[in-house]
């Protein structure tokens, strides 16, 4: 029996590497430093085809680890077959067994499939009444089919996970995509949220989405002014498109079915050519400390400075960069 199983371990020695990626491969982790995060724990779930969430997260990661303390690991969707970082794969996400004893998760993905065991541990999280933090693309981050264990999910199922989680689903492209960026305006009535602090400044060239309708218990801290061109200087929009302003940024309290409440952040800014505008990291830093119950540590001068090189990509279809790996961030 002991030199059958030496043997089996020797194959799998050999054949192993040659045939899958092993999950340590698959995910990248940031461990906390001393700050006033440290002991918490942030799992940040990368997957959406067009707005760089795999350049994005591992930069707030570092951002939430080195400067605040919080243990973070990134996810990313992996082509399984020579563990490159496949946006396009909406079916693998490796990693997923991190999220149980999170204490915060940071979601940014779209219309995923994922299998069973790895929404089993979402829903449990959820179930749980843990914090979330959506960004951009999470209003619709599932699609999945309706008669699944898990397609109550869906965005095309009344909403799904985005309508009631986070408060919305996909709608449309409010402003004109690529053509219209979006200026960030406070809500007067939330304006001493602690998650505005010190939040003064937010542009970014990614455009404002249509918002049909938020729960009464939703609070909307900002608003996108529709501006007239790219460019942080250009003017907000005459007429309609900015009477009324689409929420942007909002929080609320959520109940997953069958599941004790809990409390969401979602924000439909956030592509990663955004987040080079400094208050628009401060959003996800701040909220990262309101959801994880830090709100009183939460100062204008919290330290959002990046750190090492971010060049994000511009958004776009296709146009992530090709063969790299999730450890390709670790010191990026």
């Amino acid at each position: 029996m002991i030199a059958r199983n030496l043997w089996t371990a020797l194959i799998a020695m050999v054949i192993l590497p040659c045939s899958m990626v092993s999950a340590n491969e698959s995910v990248l982790s940031f461990d906390g430093g001393e700050g006033h995060g440290k002991g918490k724990k942030i799992v940040l779930i990368s997957g959406d085809e067009e707005y760089r969430s795999e350049e994005a997260l591992p930069m707030l990661a570092k951002i939430l680890s080195q400067h605040h303390g919080f243990q973070c690991t990134v996810l990313f969707a992996i082509n399984p077959e020579d563990g490159t970082i496949d946006p396009n794969n909406q079916t693998n996400i490796p990693g997923m067994e991190a999220l149980k004893d999170a204490d915060l998760c940071i979601l940014m993905t779209r219309f995923r499939n994922l299998p069973e065991a790895d929404m089993q541990i979402l829903d449990d999280y959820l179930k749980a009444g843990k914090p979330i933090i959506g960004i951009r693309t999470s209003t619709h981050a599932f699609n999945i089919p309706k008669d699944a264990k898990f397609g109550n999910y869906s965005w095309s199922n009344n909403g799904g996970f985005g309508k009631k989680v986070l408060g919305e689903t996909w709608v449309n492209h409010h402003g004109r995509h690529k053509g219209e960026s979006t200026r960030g305006v406070i809500n007067e009535a939330e304006k001493d949220n602690p998650i505005l602090s010190g939040v003064d400044d937010v542009w970014g060239p990614t455009d404002v989405y249509g918002i049909r309708s938020l729960p009464d218990d939703a609070k909307v801290l900002m608003y996108g002014a529709v501006l007239t061109g790219m460019k942080p200087e250009d003017k907000p929009l005459e007429g309609a498109k900015n009477d009324p302003m689409m929420p942007i940024v909002w929080t609320m309290p959520y109940q997953w079915e069958g599941g004790k409440q809990g409390t969401s952040v979602c924000s439909t800014f956030g592509s990663a050519i955004d987040f080079v505008n400094e208050d628009g990291r401060r959003l996800i830093v701040n909220a990262a400390y309101d959801l994880v119950g830090l709100e009183d540590k939460i100062t204008p001068d919290l330290d959002v400075t990046i750190v090492g090189d971010y060049e994000p990509s511009f958004y776009g279809f296709n146009a992530f960069q090709k063969g790299l790996k999730p450890a390709d961030f670790q010191g990026k």
